[in-house]
């Protein structure tokens, strides 16, 4: 299948092509047909992949006979080996992962998990913790021969019925707790214990319900502000992928879990059933505990399944983008960015485009210490855009710094737009240099949404900072609850760079109040 790119028109014109709506609409029979026969259907809708590869560079990490390897969790050992753990339940120690030239060595240390999805080293006693489908387990070398050979549960305070009933599991935070997010049985029902919930387990493996209404969550962890989140899916009563704050006591979003509170009086009784086919603004008024997307990634534009991420704490070895969230996509095989920030009490934030091009769709994403951001995934189970199995890929900064919008933030007349380089100053002064509209998504019991309730809200004015990194957007006609698409296509930096990316994605949740 060959697809046909849209036009292009010229900056003069200042039209705005929505460069990857065929992602969105490709049937997802066609994407599997495709890519099965080695075919890549989408080729490079955003038309940034070698440029991309100018900034940031793609490894491939072979992987030795006869070890099969499907990353679905990364963590590091102190002595600098990464551990990986496989959707088919091993757990790999490598060394030399991090060489220029990658050839690293294959441990099997552990066996027989069942998709595992969480692998976190705890500090208190330096042993590896797995989450799977059933369980914790906690995983000990008691006799210190480089094996696996005590494996205790640690909690299992859900159910598990079916294969399609996955759980993801947190690093340790800085109280010792681990974070379990849980999917529901065969993705549209809860028919084992707690299906459709988030956990907190505590030390000592005590495992304590916080949220209620989780869909199909594919990654979970800090958000880079000591607060936690997960990434949800699109389907029943998520309109898009988002990111969304793990609110203890909190719901988000799918009522069919509503079952399980007799079995969590800590939570209270079970909240007001949200209306189908309303709009999430709308509804949070009347459901008190509802908790909005705090990232919404526009489908197609950005991802179509997203999953695992982590936080650059490389201090600037992997570039300009510390503190930032690194997140995978499943279906389409990128990699892309969000920024998050607390408004009003809520979270909300951005995402951003980063890097496409990756061999196998994403599961999880780890930084090494060096700085380096490991990808691995499989290509089995869902249509998927990179074709190639049992691989690992690294991603590593090539030392030059892409013209890219850095982050967004809200302001209570508009938006901050904040630069990797000083911008040219004329154009950036200029509002017609930008494009800015907004929509919302039908918060509905049906399959996904398509974007509804579209506005074009004016940019009156554009105040440059002045060591030029930075620009003041004022907005006539902010929407509270929708997603604020930025186009910045015709800006250039100082030097006269194009954007790497031209789009940013802002969830307005709340406007600041000062």
């Amino acid at each position: 299948m060959t697809l046909s790119p849209p036009p292009q028109p010229s900056a003069r014109e200042g039209a705005r092509p929505r460069l990857p709506r065929p992602l969105a609409t490709l049937p997802a029979a066609a994407l599997l047909a495709a890519t099965s026969a080695g075919a890549n259907p989408l080729g490079d809708e955003w038309g940034t992949a070698e440029r991309e590869a100018e900034f940031y560079a793609i490894t491939e990490i072979a992987v030795p006979e006869p070890h099969f390897v499907e990353a679905g969790s990364f963590e590091t050992l102190p002595d600098g080996r990464v551990a990986v753990g496989t959707r088919r339940g091993d757990i790999f120690l490598l060394e030399g992962i991090s060489d220029e030239y990658p050839r690293p060595t294959f441990h099997k240390f552990a066996s027989g998990f069942d998709e595992l999805l969480g692998l976190s080293l705890n500090p208190r006693d330096g042993h590896l913790y797995a989450t799977h489908a059933a369980e914790v387990t906690r995983v000990v070398d008691t006799d210190g021969d480089g094996r696996a050979d005590r494996y205790d549960t640690y909690s299992d305070a859900w159910g598990f019925k079916h294969y399609h009933e996955y759980a993801m599991g947190s690093k340790f935070d800085a109280e010792g707790n681990l974070w379990v997010t849980l999917g529901l049985s065969n993705s549209y029902h809860s028919r084992a214990l707690f299906r459709g919930w988030a956990f907190r387990v505590e030390p000592g493996g005590k495992a304590v319900p916080v949220c209620s209404g989780l869909r199909s969550p594919l990654g979970v962890g800090d958000n880079g502000h000591g607060a936690m989140v997960y990434a949800e899916s699109q389907g029943p009563w998520n309109g898009s992928c988002s990111l969304k704050h793990l609110k203890p006591g909190g719901f988000m979003g799918h009522p069919v879990s509503f079952n399980w509170y007799p079995y969590a009086p800590e939570m209270g009784p079970a909240p007001v059933e949200p209306n189908t086919r309303s709009r999430m603004e709308v509804e949070r008024q009347r459901v008190e505990e509802l908790v909005p997307y705090a990232v919404v990634f526009p489908y197609g534009r950005m991802g179509r399944s997203i999953s695992g991420f982590t936080v650059d704490r490389s201090g600037g070895k992997f570039g300009p983008f510390t503190g930032q969230i690194f997140i995978g996509d499943y279906t389409l095989s990128i990699m892309m960015r969000a920024t998050m920030e607390q408004v009003n009490g809520v979270w909300q934030g951005a995402c951003y485009p980063f890097r496409e091009g990756l061999s196998t769709g994403i599961l999880n994403c780890h930084f090494t210490p060096g700085g380096q951001l490991l990808t691995g995934g499989t290509n089995r189970g869902w249509p998927v855009r990179g074709a190639k199995t049992n691989v690992l890929e690294r991603i590593d900064w090539t030392g030059k710094t892409p013209f890219e919008i850095l982050e967004v933030n809200a302001a209570p007349d508009g938006f901050t737009l904040h630069f990797t380089a000083p911008l040219d100053r004329d154009l950036a002064a200029d509002p017609a240099n930008y494009a800015l509209e907004t929509f919302t998504h039908i918060y509905q019991g049906g399959y996904g949404s398509p974007e509804v309730d579209q506005t074009t809200p004016a940019i009156t004015a554009a105040t440059v900072s002045a060591d030029g990194l930075s620009v003041r957007l004022a907005v006539d006609g902010l929407v509270k609850g929708h997603v604020h698409s930025f186009d910045i296509a015709r800006l250039r930096s100082a030097g006269g760079e194009e954007p790497l990316h031209r789009d940013a994605h802002y969830t307005l949740n709340e406007i600041p109040e000062s």
